[in-house]
């Protein structure tokens, strides 16, 4: 999505809100816990989509690591960056998780509250490159002459994509087809009935098609682009000023659930988020925490690095995206995750 359109429906969606029309639709899916602590302080939290990707906010919420803290967590799924901002800065949620880039989008309009990035979650793309066959010896410029379901232009997935092909040297707008006029939710029936010769796809599609002998994981998007800050929590300037401890326990949990899945099993870890994921299969959900956990995609900490913060600039900028460059000072907030790795072993 470019970014003019990008906070064009963030502005669209907070008048909604304003007008009290309700903006966006959120649902909460969520295995729901009916006896909160009397004390604890309620947080409002809207992941961008449900994804076996955010694995380490689901096991922080089973195993009671925000409950520990004293937080009640109210979770919603906004399905689509731009309905998580908006959320955000129409005061309907307190924490989002969605990917840095968004903030980025956000601080090039010039807002005067800017949304802060503050927990890491995920550290590279979560993508894969899916294939009709297996490939033994895989090489980028197979993809040359060919056609790729990619996602839509401007999007963090599809800037990714082109951001590898052109490391290795391919020209995404000429030396293959890149097909973008697929819906996101039809991609891997799509590539199932045979369209494209390749698929980005992020899990389950990827496993539950190679599962079904219908398609082959060859490349993986993250380990080629490097390690960048991909889907954060982030919160507003204000809240994260006036609830500080509130951020600071937010973010102990999350680093003990990281903690948690380093040393855990792709079964484990299966077994422990198998509840928000009522239609995947078992054994499809411990595959993909397999290929996750083995994709270093989770992030050790919550650290934000300036370095994966200048990298995604990168990937950003390359796309033609990037406005101007986003101070990492300003956007990033490392305070919370250097306290929580000092204090949760």
């Amino acid at each position: 999505m470019k970014w003019k359109s990008f906070a064009g429906l963030v502005l669209a969606g907070i008048l909604l809100f304003s007008v009290g029309c309700g903006g966006t639709k959120q649902t909460s899916n969520t295995p729901s816990d009916s006896n909160p602590a009397a004390n604890s302080t309620k947080v409002r939290v809207s992941e961008v989509i449900r994804s076996v990707f955010y694995a380490p906010q689901y096991v922080a919420l089973q195993k009671g690591f925000f409950k520990e803290q004293g937080l009640d967590v109210e979770l919603t799924t906004a399905w689509g960056g731009d309905k998580v901002m908006t959320a955000l800065l129409s005061d309907q949620t307190d924490i989002g998780l969605v990917g840095a880039e968004t903030t980025i989008f956000v601080n090039q309009q010039g807002s005067p509250d800017p949304v802060v990035n503050f927990a890491q979650v995920t550290q590279r793309d979560g993508s894969f490159l899916v294939a009709r066959q297996k490939i033994d010896k895989f090489d980028w410029s197979l993809l040359k002459g060919k056609s790729l379901i990619g996602s839509r232009s401007g999007s963090m997935p599809e800037m990714v994509s082109e951001f590898v092909q052109r490391k290795h040297q391919i020209n995404p707008k000429t030396d293959n087809q890149i097909i973008q006029n697929i819906s996101f939710d039809t991609q891997t029936s799509a590539f199932a009935s045979g369209t494209g010769d390749f698929y980005q796809a992020f899990e389950p599609a990827a496993s539950i098609l190679e599962k079904q002998g219908q398609g082959y994981v060859v490349a993986y998007f993250g380990e080629d682009s490097g390690k960048l800050p991909y889907t954060v929590f982030m919160a507003k300037q204000t809240y994260m000023q006036k609830n500080a401890e509130t951020i600071q326990k937010f973010t102990n949990a999350v680093q003990k659930a990281q903690n948690w899945i380093q040393s855990a099993s792709g079964a484990e870890i299966a077994d422990m988020i198998a509840a928000y994921f009522p239609d995947v299969r078992k054994d499809i959900l411990t595959m993909v925490a397999d290929r996750y956990k083995k994709a270093d995609a989770w992030a050790k900490d919550p650290i934000i690095d300036k370095e994966e913060w200048d990298n995604l600039q990168t990937i950003i900028q390359q796309a033609g995206e990037l406005k101007a460059a986003a101070p990492y000072d300003k956007l990033v907030n490392t305070t919370f995750a250097e306290k929580a790795k000092q204090l949760v072993k």
